[in-house]
């Protein structure tokens, strides 16, 4: 039975106690929180929802620490920091800056004989697999990756920590010519903006410089700089009715070629449909954190990410049912 620490409680750690819920090998030990503990309300009975300084005092009864924190700020220190400690797993998806990121945590966790696994979701997660294994498969080819339409998680949380700002909500929308474009494989040249547009509803404090926000929005890099973004701003009672759910989803195309004059031209597309963006996500840090205790069991410290886990490891399946069932 694998223990778990859940280490905040927004939507991403609702849906890691869900999927904790679904997997009978696992069971939620503890949720870590900057709240007041007796504000926060969870769906699993008889566990203790403690304060985030108290973490340290769970060492020797968690076996693995799923992060639940933002990538703007939250995990860069987080991770690393709780590495020392404990076993850990994050979502980290600032992708320009996952090398800097996995090179702290790799010190961290190795210094002190833990395991870690960074940039763990869909994308970064089971997109950049299917992006490895098909440029691995069709070796002359280009790869393309769409996302959208949807709510990123993520960029949403860059805008709400935007001073002045109360609730944003960022949607992703993929350009329909560019996709049309790469399925045809004529493997065209597109730039960042030209594949993506984004779409930022904002919640404003009253009296706020909504100019200011919005030029904050459109400027940021990594998030919003490169791509043609529009700002709308809305009211609360708005956000709660049009935008309370979190839709996303997305395609990795591969086009490429293959014979001796690449006179076959072939496609791999791996697509997904997500009705609830963080309760996916939580499902694939779960089936991670086995992964990583499987790996841990074996000697492996350090940090890790997903192109180093066996497939094999993330499903509780003995060989025999995954021989008989799923080769």
């Amino acid at each position: 039975m694998i223990r778990i620490g859940i280490v905040g409680y927004g939507n991403l750690a609702k849906g890691v106690e869900c999927a904790i819920r679904q997997n009978p090998d696992m069971k939620l030990a503890a949720v870590f929180t900057r709240r007041d503990p007796a504000t926060v309300k969870i769906l699993t009975p008889d566990v203790p929802v403690c304060l985030s300084s108290e973490i340290h005092q769970w060492k020797d009864k968690i076996d693995m620490m799923i992060l639940c924190g933002g990538s703007a700020t939250d995990l860069p220190e987080m991770t690393p920091e709780l590495a020392r400690d404990f076993n850990v797993i994050d979502s980290f998806d600032t992708h320009a800056n996952i090398p800097v990121h996995f090179a702290n945590v790799d010190k961290a966790a190795s210094e002190n004989g833990n395991i870690a696994m960074i940039s763990l979701g869909w994308d970064p997660g089971l997109f950049s697999v299917n992006r490895l294994y098909a440029s691995a498969v069709l070796p002359q080819g280009k790869d393309y990756t769409f996302w959208g339409k949807g709510v990123s998680q993520g960029h949403s949380d860059a805008i709400r920590r935007i001073p002045g700002v109360l609730d944003a909500r960022q949607y992703t929308i993929p350009v329909p010519e560019a996709m049309d474009q790469v399925r045809s494989g004529s493997n065209p040249e597109l730039t960042t903006r030209q594949k993506h547009t984004r779409y930022c509803y904002v919640v404003a404090e009253e009296g706020a410089d909504k100019a200011v926000i919005e030029k904050t929005i459109k400027e940021m890099p990594n998030y919003f700089a490169d791509y043609d973004t529009t700002v709308e701003f809305i009211t609360a009672d708005e956000m709660k009715q049009n935008h309370s759910g979190l839709p996303h989803g997305g395609s990795v195309i591969r086009s490429g070629i293959t014979g001796w004059d690449g006179e076959c031209h072939q496609t791999i597309e791996y697509k997904l449909t997500l009705e609830s963006n963080p309760q996916f996500t939580a499902s694939v840090l779960v089936a991670c954190a086995r992964a990583a205790m499987k790996m841990k069991n074996r000697g492996n410290t350090g940090c890790y990410t997903i192109f180093d886990i066996a497939p094999a490891d993330l499903t509780s399946m003995s060989r025999e049912d995954m021989l008989a069932h799923m080769l």
